[in-house]
């Protein structure tokens, strides 16, 4: 399991990284973001770069760099960027001068608590404080989520904004079907419902009651925990 991300400083950009080396998700998408200096040009924009407009941040998905071919024309940037408070992906053209602030983002330790109507619950590891996060928030992190699972909260400007999932995570089986025999070795799949009410297709040989690890990027079996 992934344990916590740190913002680790190399040069003028820093890179938020798991202490196991691979990228944690951030919710909806990778989180795998480049954290940017205090103020860079579009033209400098790439993906996985996260930046502040209109009080706003967004991390870049893609972008493309239009070079003018007549003397005097502007060389313009294409960023496909995606809304880090409401998710929403969209397109947008700046011209290559033109200037992005740093977000004030932070990732905390945090575990999860519960969730009720009004949203989902969690214990920040470093204040003790219960952060609250709306359902527009979590995306499917629901189909993850146990009690005391430990996580990182995101936050922008103080506020959490959405959560950042581990690699995998380990659930049980609440049930699935029993092997006939001899299907087994087949190297065949049946669907198993996992606690939190998520199903998954898994291996033949996995029984009611197992324990399984799950990838949280693709919400796919990932073998016996």
């Amino acid at each position: 399991m992934c344990r916590w991300l740190w913002l680790r400083q190399h040069s003028r950009i820093a890179r938020w990284q798991a202490d196991d080396g691979s990228a944690c998700r951030l919710g909806f998408a990778r989180a795998e973001w480049e954290f940017m200096a205090a103020l860079v040009e579009a033209i400098h924009v790439k993906r996985k770069t996260v930046f502040e407009l209109d009080e706003t941040p967004y991390a870049c998905l893609d972008s493309d760099i239009s070079t003018p071919t007549a003397r005097g024309g502007q060389t313009l940037v294409r960023l496909k960027m995606r809304n880090l408070l409401t998710g929403a992906v969209f397109e947008k053209t700046f011209k290559a001068q033109d200037k992005f602030k740093e977000p004030d983002l932070v990732l905390v330790p945090a575990s999860y608590l519960y969730s009720d109507g009004d949203g989902s619950y969690f214990l920040d590891q470093e204040t003790y404080e219960t952060l609250a996060l709306s359902p527009a928030m979590l995306g499917n992190a629901l189909d993850f989520l146990i009690e005391g699972t430990m996580l990182q909260i995101h936050k922008f400007n103080g506020n959490p904004i959405g959560l950042q999932l581990p690699i995998f995570v380990e659930l049980d089986v609440s049930y699935t079907e029993p092997a006939v025999r001899g299907d087994t070795s087949g190297g065949g799949t049946k669907t198993a419902k996992l606690e939190t009410g998520f199903e998954i297709k898994v291996p033949m040989f996995i029984k009611e009651g197992e324990k399984v690890k799950v990838a949280t990027e693709t919400g796919e079996f990932a073998g016996r925990a």
